[in-house]
């Protein structure tokens, strides 16, 4: 697999998208915007993009039988935060802000407003710095790699990357179906953690 064109496409596949919304938006006076994290496997690359606040998390064993092979019935997951946030207040994003003509607010929100720096729609923001590029990479998958959750801020407001593994693992052990175990995460998140903001989660389990 071409693993920059792949990239490539990627990239202007989310420009493509942002700029179908701002139409979208302007002929019903929209002001809305997402964030974005998507998940492509090809044979045994992954790709994975995000823009925004959105992550993407990997389940990864670490416990091997001392040969390097993983042992599953003593395998213990580490999480390997996948993305990386586009928040208004980091310094690269700042400065790409501050060079649009945009500013960032005490608060650390673009023009004092919204925490992020790169988003679909938001077509009031998208003059002064908020783009819609995401960061793009790959990785080769193994054995040891057991699922990836995707999932939206309101989820990793109440969870923490290791704790939504943790979660997940043990209702893997439960259930073999992820559809049930992805259910159970947005409902403890939702019900039992209280999210106040939007709650969408999705999960990828790898059969080796």
């Amino acid at each position: 697999m071409d693993v920059k064109a792949a990239k490539k496409a990627i990239i202007e596949g989310f420009r493509r998208t942002d700029e179908s919304l701002l139409q979208e938006s302007t002929k019903g006076n929209w002001q809305d915007g997402a964030t974005a994290v998507c998940v492509w496997i090809l044979g045994q690359t992954v790709v994975v993009a995000n823009a925004g606040d959105a992550k993407a998390v990997l389940a990864r064993s670490i416990s091997t039988d001392g040969e390097g092979v993983v042992d599953e019935t003593k395998s213990q997951l580490k999480a390997i935060v996948l993305t990386r946030e586009h928040k208004a207040i980091f310094p690269q994003e700042r400065s790409r802000i501050q060079k649009a003509g945009g500013s960032v607010g005490s608060n650390g929100r673009l023009q004092g407003r919204i925490e992020v720096s790169r988003a679909f729609g938001d077509r009031q923001f998208k003059k002064v710095g908020l783009i819609s590029t995401p960061d793009v990479h790959s990785f080769e998958l193994t054995k040891k790699d057991n699922f990836i959750i995707l999932g939206c801020d309101g989820l990793w407001g109440v969870f923490g990357p290791s704790d939504a593994v943790e979660f997940v693992q043990n209702q893997l052990k439960e259930t073999s179906s992820a559809s049930l175990a992805v259910r159970r995460l947005v409902k403890e998140a939702v019900r039992e953690r209280r999210c106040k903001d939007n709650c969408t989660a999705v999960l990828i389990v790898f059969k080796h």
